[in-house]
């Protein structure tokens, strides 16, 4: 029976590069990192130390190599924020590619883009 949703796999053409913007520019913390000595190198981030669910960043390329049968699209992720206005705010000040918040059934969201030109999701939940 499953319990709870642990990890989410990003993979990403640059490790370095995603690094540095989801800690950098989004403020994500590195929980661990991990490199096997053969190529496989993978880092843990998450929002805060102690989230439920992290993010681990994969090298894209390595991983297509290793395991061609792999679906290496991103995922649709939705992240949560109490203060949206404030995030959203801070995101376009640090010139991050971000949409309009737009009201929806479910609350208010908007997207936005990391290094990769890949997007998100962010709704408010207070």
């Amino acid at each position: 029976m499953f319990s709870k949703v642990g990890q989410i796999m990003l993979y990403v053409n640059s490790q370095e590069e995603a690094v540095q913007f989801w800690t950098e520019e989004l403020g994500f913390t590195v929980i661990s990192e991990e490199n096997n000595g053969q190529g496989m190198r993978w880092i843990e981030i998450a929002p805060k130390k102690g989230a439920e669910t992290t993010i681990i960043l994969h090298n894209k390329e390595f991983v297509a190599k290793m395991s061609p049968e792999l679906n290496l699209d991103t995922p649709s992720l939705m992240f949560f924020s109490e203060n949206l206005e404030q995030l959203h705010c801070d995101l376009t000040s640090k010139k991050i590619t971000v949409g309009e918040i737009i009201n929806m059934p479910s609350g208010r969201v908007f997207n936005f883009a990391d290094n990769e030109e890949n997007y998100f999701a962010v709704m408010e939940k207070k």
